[in-house]
């Protein structure tokens, strides 16, 4: 039920009740012990009565017997006290009883005031509805002036060629004349297109800031909504307050959530998108020209953005963010610690043990480590917390609290000793940095590799190697225990070797038998449904037994690597049990037959 026909009973509720009380109290005061007036008459003419009190119509009568009752005048009588006089009634004037009278006229005037009270409370409704309305339809983008925008491109580490890209439009802002002069179009529309929290969104606020103009941001979603026309009324009130204020910047945050390819609804809320959308071409490219400005977008979909988006005259110019390198990660990092670390810090190890972190996660590092030292009572950060903050992102929560028995923990070692026996062994495979059988997250143990630089793509010696590497923990346990006796803790890593082998077929063309072709049919979205690749089942059998086979070569190769530094196994997993976590250093010492202690 509406809120205002709720309010609008209850209103209505109190009326009566606050009525029908009042009635009924006046009724009891007129009629509390009253009789007929012709009977106080009949009593006056047979001597009966002894006094009497007026007041105003009402007469008090006390008769000779000490017995009274009330009554009431009915209309004039002018004969009455004449009559009270000739019978020698003792006769007592009282003043009017204004408080029935005032009672009276509340009662008579309440359901005047009422419905007054009514009648201004649906105009106030109206009223209200009227301003919601336009509410609702006004644009959600959030203005800031540029004496509220700090941001420069000094704030933002690294990504040096996408600061050139985007330099040309600050350019733009501060000298248009040079431009106009050599005949130059400054693009209309720049998208930004990179994973999230590669600071796309800063990197809009920071060409605002150096340009010094007004910043409009906005979501992509802010513009649909589920009543046809309010996104594209929202997107004209956006461009008219733009106009006022040019030069300006337009920031579209998650273009892809009203920027979809056009005709493939999956919901009822298409057509509000597609005339969002309309809208959105019409105002970048449209009859009206729209100088001094510019509309930024970002997204991390592309590939399902509508072509008519794309095309120059709106989106001229796309700029590529990529995940920071090793170089850059550092260059965040130093931005983000600012006073906040000692001096000991090596952030270059940091970085390079930070392997497809963003901006955004690496700020969230430095923020871990930051609570990490609040909560021990340091007043720096040291590697320590880093580190921890680090191991805590990647590899999970330590779960302190989870006794294992000394059965468990001898299979955790074993299995994690084989992951990093054998990715010890292989030549061309990412070094070793920590193991631990110390719980963490949904793993019982971890093994964790640190790449010495970026891995920008791999060959087919890395990728038989990483499935190795997957397969040592389940190897080890079935060297150890027999293959009944085999723990499901191997599943994560199943998983993940079969997906190498999978993409090592189907996509990277390391099949001799299948060859260098895609065989790739995920369908992802319901716009590429008339782009799937359909393969035969003698295909599709092919694949799965390509698959097979990269993994059973594997699985051998590795058992037999494995056999053979038995010796190591067996050691390593002491060593593991005593100390629980292992460094690189102790893990080198091992594989070369020392003792670590």
């Amino acid at each position: 039920m509406n809120k205002i026909i709720k309010k609008i009973i209850l209103y209505l509720l109190m009326f009566f009740s606050v009525f029908f009380f009042l009635q009924n109290s006046i009724y009891k005061t007129y009629n509390n012990n009253s009789i007929e007036y012709s009977k106080f008459i009949s009593d006056l003419t047979k001597n009966k009565i002894k006094e009497v009190k007026i007041s105003d119509k009402k007469i008090n009568v006390i008769k000779k017997n000490d017995d009274t009752y009330n009554t009431y005048i009915p209309i004039n009588d002018p004969k009455l006290l004449d009559t009270l006089l000739i019978k020698n009634v003792k006769i007592i004037g009282n003043e009017s009883n204004t408080h029935n009278v005032l009672l009276t006229i509340f009662i008579s005037w309440v359901p005047v005031l009422l419905l007054i009270g009514i009648w201004l409370f649906f105009v106030k409704q109206i009223q209200n509805s009227g301003k919601n309305l336009i509410s609702f339809i006004k644009n959600k983008a959030k203005l800031l002036k540029p004496n509220q925008i700090k941001i420069t491109f000094k704030d933002v580490a690294g990504y040096e060629e996408v600061k050139e890209e985007l330099r040309e439009i600050v350019d733009y802002f501060k000298n248009p004349e040079d431009f106009k002069k050599i005949g130059s179009k400054i693009p209309k529309g720049v998208l930004m297109i990179g994973p999230p929290g590669t600071g796309k969104t800063l990197f809009a606020k920071a060409i605002a800031g150096e340009s010094k103009v007004s910043f409009f941001s906005v979501s992509g979603s802010d513009f649909v909504e589920m009543f046809v026309g309010v996104g594209a009324s929202r997107v004209r009130n956006m461009f008219i307050q733009a106009k006022k204020i040019t030069p300006c910047i337009i920031f579209i945050d998650e273009l892809d959530a009203v920027g979809r390819q056009r005709g493939y609804g999956v919901n009822g809320n298409n057509d509000e998108r597609e005339q969002t959308l309309n809208q959105i071409l019409v105002e970048m490219d449209g009859f009206e020209e729209n100088p001094g400005i510019i509309i930024i977008a970002a997204t991390n979909r592309p590939d399902i953005l509508d072509k008519a988006l794309l095309r120059p005259g709106r989106f001229d110019r796309k700029v590529y963010f990529g995940l920071p390198n090793i170089k850059e990660r550092e260059e965040i990092l130093k931005v983000h610690i600012k006073n906040i670390i000692s001096k000991d810090i090596n952030l270059s190890l940091i970085a390079r043990g930070t392997p497809g972190f963003s901006g955004a996660d690496l700020s969230n590092l430095i923020n871990e480590a930051s609570l990490l030292a609040v909560r021990i009572n340091k007043k720096k950060v040291t590697m320590f917390e880093l580190e921890k903050a680090r191991d805590k992102i990647i590899l999970g929560v330590e779960k302190k609290s989870l006794i294992l028995s000394n059965k468990q923990k001898e299979l955790i070692a074993f299995h994690e000793s084989g992951h990093t026996i054998i990715g010890s062994l292989m030549s061309n495979h990412d070094p070793i940095y920590k193991v631990s059988i110390i719980p963490r997250g949904y793993a019982l143990g971890i093994t964790y590799f640190l790449p010495k630089t970026d891995i920008l793509n791999e060959n087919l010696k890395r990728l038989e190697n990483k499935i190795s590497t997957l397969y040592g923990g389940r190897i080890a346990e079935e060297i150890i225990y027999g293959k009944h006796n085999i723990s499901t803790g191997s599943y994560n890593d199943i998983k993940n070797a079969t997906l190498i082998a999978r993409d090592m077929v189907i996509k990277w063309g390391f099949s001799n038998k299948l060859g260098p072709i895609l065989y790739n049919n995920n369908k992802i979205f319901i716009e590429n449904k008339n782009k799937i690749n359909y393969i035969s089942d003698a295909t599709l059998y092919m694949i799965d037994q390509e698959i097979k086979m990269i993994i059973e070569s594997n699985y051998i190769k590795t058992k037999n690597l494995l056999i053979k530094n038995i010796d190591i196994l067996y050691s390593m997993k002491e060593s593991l049990i005593k100390y629980e976590t292992l460094n690189y250093k102790q893990i080198k010492k091992i594989m070369c037959r020392k003792n670590i202690c």
